[in-house]
């Protein structure tokens, strides 16, 4: 009774949520934008808004069994829609001059138009049904149902989740109806091509562009900061009691506690391509598709690897990270790793598909190639690893190799939050497992530090000796003829980021002795010496031909 209670309540206070507040002139300008049509416009739209709600919820609790539709689709396909009624309000003679109207799906915007200019349900029920999606992410209340109430009983979750749609919906149509009589007893919007529905139409499209750049998160962020009226905290306030029931009694904090303590995870920002995301469902076109962190939010603990393939730090965490893929997928963990590069070449999908292959990646990997997401982290490292809780909230991170009982303990814990409220009756292994080809480092033994040969991040007191002729470039120096690099290091191995448009044969010398001849051709991170004891030494390479790009030396 004190979830249904709480579930009517958080519907109400949605709509003065700071998520919700940009969008309210959309839903409210929509119903009296023609004071003309009777009330029944105003029902239509809160209605279809309240059965979106219902809808999406249903269909993002099985987006796990055969939907698998991408967070951004939400935001494009509101904003797209609510541009278009925006520019027929600003324009109303636009609709009909459109060549490509009667060109692209003829059909649907003919309905469309029939649905605006003849104010049939149809233009109402849109702008209703596509918000749906976007408000169903402001309510903590929204997330307890969809997380805890459905999958554990799922004809009461259904009921909490009427209930909370019935609160939206009533808010909303107070809110309209006096908003329509206040605008017919002044009269301002009585005219169909006016004044009044020119400027709804550019708030229309103000919203629109608001949605889909993502500044309505930001717009959210800012009204937070400037101390305007809360409702979230309210309402986890209300919660406290019936979360803290379910929670406290396995130690696991409540969504206040949350709040105050960790950060919210920035989502996947303008992926540059996607590397083992495609869909097992038998109608899916084998194509990599996209992948979200928003998306597993409430059902799924996530676990996000800031990494590049030519970095060997990155490159000695893989097999770590592939044993907690395999050991806890099936326990809700998700494993995503988010290259974001360090030199040009590994902004090639290829090259990043090739190295996935070489180590065996089996989880999904994103390409952040314009470092987006990574300033969204505010991160500095590679290897940087970011545990998400079901809830979004960064409970733990790892810089650099190391750590993994920790980060293993961290992953056991949230999942075993997630289990509980899921109502998973399957026990999350409590025992740490060690992964294969695993190289052990001592990090304190290694005395040398990395080494680049470009001229932009090369220093002078790297004591690298280059023989013969070399053109230096930004990330790397390249020979022309037949050349030297030698280097005295303290450590065990040595690797080389190097690369050949045509190959060329390199001579690994070790104190003066020859230990073999590789062929650098990919570009790469390639493996120079293995030690079998941490010291100091001199380094050799010997190149036997022109076009060896040289970008730098790392140790183990």
């Amino acid at each position: 009774m004190t979830l249904l209670i709480i579930s009517f309540l958080a519907g109400v206070l949605t709509i003065l949520a700071p998520c919700i507040l940009p969008l309210l002139p959309v839903i409210v300008g929509r119903s009296i934008s023609d004071t003309t049509v009777s009330k029944r416009r105003v029902f239509i739209i809160t209605l279809s808004l309240g059965a979106s709600v219902i809808i999406f919820t249903l269909l993002l609790k099985a987006t796990t069994l055969f939907i698998d539709i991408p967070q951004d689709f939400w935001k494009w396909f509101s904003g797209t829609v609510i541009f278009i009624f925006g520019l027929v309000s600003l324009f109303p003679e636009l609709w009909e001059k459109l060549s490509f109207v009667g060109v692209i799906n003829r059909k649907s915007n003919q309905l469309l138009t029939v649905g605006y200019k003849k104010d049939s349900i149809w233009g109402d029920v849109i702008v209703g049904a596509s918000l749906g999606p976007i408000f169903s992410a402001c309510s903590p209340t929204y997330f307890v149902i969809l997380a805890t109430v459905l999958p554990a009983t799922p004809v009461l979750g259904v009921f909490y989740l009427f209930v909370y749609a019935l609160g939206l919906s009533l808010a909303l149509l107070v809110v309209s109806l006096v908003g329509q009589k206040i605008m017919m007893k002044i009269g301002i919007a009585a005219d169909p091509n006016g004044w009044f529905k020119r400027i709804l139409g550019i708030i229309f499209i103000a919203v629109a562009l608001l949605i889909i750049t993502g500044y309505d998160k930001k717009l959210q962020v800012s009204i937070l900061d400037a101390g305007f009226f809360d409702v979230t905290k309210i309402e986890l306030k209300l919660l406290q009691p019936e979360t803290s029931t379910q929670e406290d009694s396995q130690n696991f904090l409540s969504l206040r506690e949350k709040s105050a303590k960790y950060s919210l995870a920035p989502d996947i920002s303008s992926p540059d391509g996607f590397i083992n995301t495609r869909s097992t469902s038998p109608t899916s076109s084998g194509q990599a598709e996209p992948i979200t962190i928003s998306e597993f939010k409430g059902q799924k603990v996530v676990l996000l690897d800031i990494w590049t393939y030519s970095c060997i730090n990155c490159i000695r965490t893989l097999p770590h990270l592939n044993e907690l893929y395999r050991k806890y997928e099936d326990q809700g963990l998700v494993v995503i790793g988010l290259h974001t590069p360090e030199f040009a070449f590994e902004k090639v999908q290829a090259n990043v598909e090739n190295a996935v292959r070489q180590y065996e990646i089996k989880y999904p990997v994103v390409l952040d190639n314009d470092f987006s997401t990574w300033n969204a982290y505010g991160n500095r490292y590679w290897p940087h690893q970011y545990l998400i809780d079901m809830d979004g909230y960064i409970v733990y991170d790892h810089i650099g190799e190391g750590g993994y009982e920790e980060t293993e303990d961290a992953i056991q814990k949230a999942l075993s939050e997630r289990n509980s409220r899921v109502g998973s009756s399957e026990a999350v292994p409590m025992t740490t497992s060690d992964p294969k080809n695993v190289v052990a480092v001592e990090s304190g033994k290694v005395g040398s530090p990395e080494i680049y040969f470009g001229s932009s991040r090369s220093k002078s007191t790297d004591k690298v000796t280059l023989g013969g002729t070399w053109n230096i470039s930004s990330e790397y120096v390249e020979n022309v003829g037949q050349a030297t690099i030698a280097y005295s290091y303290d450590a065990k191995n040595v690797y080389f980021v190097a690369g050949s448009k045509n190959g060329v044969e390199v001579e690994i010398y070790k104190d003066g002795i020859l230990l073999k001849t590789i062929t650098v051709k990919a570009e790469q991170i390639y493996t120079l010496i293995e030690g079998d004891a941490y010291g100091a030494h001199r380094l050799q390479l010997k190149v036997k031909g022109s076009g060896l790009q040289a970008f730098t030396f790392t140790f183990g």
